[in-house]
């Protein structure tokens, strides 16, 4: 179902329905400032899986977290004060950070190495999404193995309307990935660079 919601005014009466579409367990794609994404709830073990399906992923592969604010990264990341000052630096921003991960994170969605992304994205409509929701959503980009990210809502609908449920369109996003960062290593590692100005890692 394709869901229209306003960028710069996202309606409560939607944002509210895509809300309880994930928390029944539901599969949402949602905009995000880098491009549109595939969400789910963290909790819901079986939803996790079906991205991984849809999106054709190893169950291996790093996923990642957007969150409402730093409180929530810090209950699902472990963050040292350096590692603080510098998200609070850039977030909410089109970051990607890899973090140690705390006992909150399902196992389905760390790595071998036990981290996770994490992201606060500067998006009204995604952060309206976790304001409501009150605790971080998947994030994935809407895309499958071997193919382009998709940038129009109704394309998306078309192609993988039948696998999800609700398709939000806030207007095409083009695509401009996150740049990520790992925290574990010191000095910290770029392991992308994307949309986000990383010149400044080198200070931290």
């Amino acid at each position: 179902m394709l869901l229209e919601i306003n960028p710069e005014y996202p309606q409560g009466r939607r944002i509210k329905q895509v809300v309880d579409t994930i928390k029944k367990g539901g599969i949402v794609v949602y905009p995000t400032d880098t491009t549109y994404g595939f969400g789910c709830d963290i909790h819901n073990k079986r939803a996790v899986e079906k991205i991984l399906a849809i999106k054709r992923m190893p169950k291996n592969k790093l996923l990642s977290l957007i969150c409402p604010d730093l409180k929530a990264v810090s209950q699902y990341g472990f963050l040292s004060n350096q590692s603080y000052k510098l998200l609070k630096r850039c977030l909410p921003g089109p970051y990607t950070f890899i973090l140690k991960a705390t006992q909150l994170v399902p196992r389905i969605m760390m790595t071998n190495r036990k981290t996770i992304g994490v992201r606060i994205p500067e998006n009204k409509v995604a952060l309206a999404i976790l304001q409501e929701i009150e605790h971080p959503v998947i994030t994935a980009s809407v895309r499958r193995a071997e193919e382009e990210i998709m940038s129009e809502p109704y394309e998306i609908e078309a192609r993988l309307g039948h696998l999800v449920d609700i398709v939000v369109d806030s207007g095409i996003i083009l695509p401009n990935p996150s740049s990520i960062i790992d925290l574990n290593q010191d000095p910290p590692v770029v392991i992308r660079e994307g949309k986000g100005d990383i010149s400044f890692i080198t200070e931290y």
